[in-house]
């Protein structure tokens, strides 16, 4: 699978301002159309998700504060992130799923 970002494709959990691998075996993620595996999702065991629960309740105060406007400024650098990224988060989509390319598309600009 090439993509113009490969950044982008990330076999790790993203917790507490960083990435984290799974200290488990992961689970396979295939290619329904080839059966190739295209890549391992992370399965986190109980000391990665307790890491990833108090990272989260660390963050939320800080979140809680923002104003609505200052929220909407986070949401919309996302949104612009993603559609920076659209063709390769389709890629990834299509590639995953099995989906047409133009509805994986159509589905990142939807969210």
């Amino acid at each position: 699978m090439q993509l113009q970002d490969p950044r982008l494709f990330r076999q790790a959990c993203y917790v507490d301002g960083g990435w984290i691998e799974s200290s488990a075996h992961g689970i396979d993620v295939d290619n329904p159309a080839t059966g190739e595996v295209i890549g391992t999702v992370p399965r986190l065991g109980r000391a990665e998700t307790r890491q990833a629960i108090d990272a989260a309740a660390r963050a939320f105060p800080a979140w809680r504060r923002k104003t609505g406007k200052e929220r909407a400024q986070v949401m919309r650098r996302w949104f612009d992130l993603m559609m920076a990224n659209q063709d390769d988060l389709a890629r990834l989509m299509t590639t995953e799923q099995g989906k047409p390319l133009t509805e994986s598309r159509g589905e990142v600009a939807y969210a």
